[in-house]
């Protein structure tokens, strides 16, 4: 049928539209805010938009911090670690395709040089990253971790349910332990490095420019 034209006959049956509902104590009520009041509802979105923006800093300041590590950082690399990341990337990969349905996905053909590059950056990162932090002690402590944390779950609405699942398990608090020591990395590389202040709109923060 490609190139051809072809009529089609359809019935409608209904239109939707979309109808925003009034913003009042009933609607607050329903999503849950205690106190019940349209005041109380701007000031939880107000946080809420606080500490998203408070995040996409951090993620772009750090991004910043990365790329500069990685571009003077002169190192031999251990081709062992490299190849190890090399074979993580890949599985990840095929764990993707399989997500994403694809036959046969774990016996995909995928040339190993794709991922080298990436591979390469992450191990100069890693090793760069550890240095610092054994160097200048910039490990995450119990303090850093706990209020990490809180600052996660205070955006749900039983926060004391996300602190504990966290703590709940080793694996997932490790990941918080990353985020926090990469951050104290950061503010450590922005403390001794130039640094010039860009203004940034909160549509372009958010991806939305």
């Amino acid at each position: 049928m490609a190139g051809k034209t072809a009529d089609f006959l359809v019935t409608l049956h209904k239109i939707e539209a979309p109808h925003l509902p009034e913003v009042d104590e009933a609607f607050v009520t329903s999503l849950g805010i205690a106190e019940g009041t349209v005041e109380a509802l701007r000031a939880d979105i107000g946080k809420n938009l606080e500490r998203e923006v408070k995040f996409r800093l951090q993620a772009r300041n750090k991004q910043a911090v990365m790329d500069a590590l990685v571009s003077v950082a002169e190192l031999d690399l251990p081709n062992a670690i490299v190849k190890a990341e090399v074979q993580r990337l890949m599985e990840g990969a095929r764990s993707d395709l399989q997500q994403r349905g694809i036959k046969d996905a774990a016996k995909a053909e995928i040339p190993e040089e794709i991922f080298l590059p990436q591979a390469e950056r992450r191990v100069r990162l890693g090793l760069v990253v550890a240095e610092l932090v054994k160097a200048n002690k910039l490990e995450a402590t119990p303090e850093q971790l706990k209020a990490h944390v809180d600052e996660l779950a205070a955006s749900y609405e039983k926060p004391e349910e996300v602190v504990r699942w966290y703590f709940g398990n080793r694996d997932r608090l490790a990941e918080v332990e990353a985020v926090v020591v990469e951050n104290n990395v950061t503010e450590f590389v922005l403390a001794k490095a130039k640094v010039t202040d860009k203004e940034v709109s909160f549509e372009e923060l958010m991806g939305q420019a």
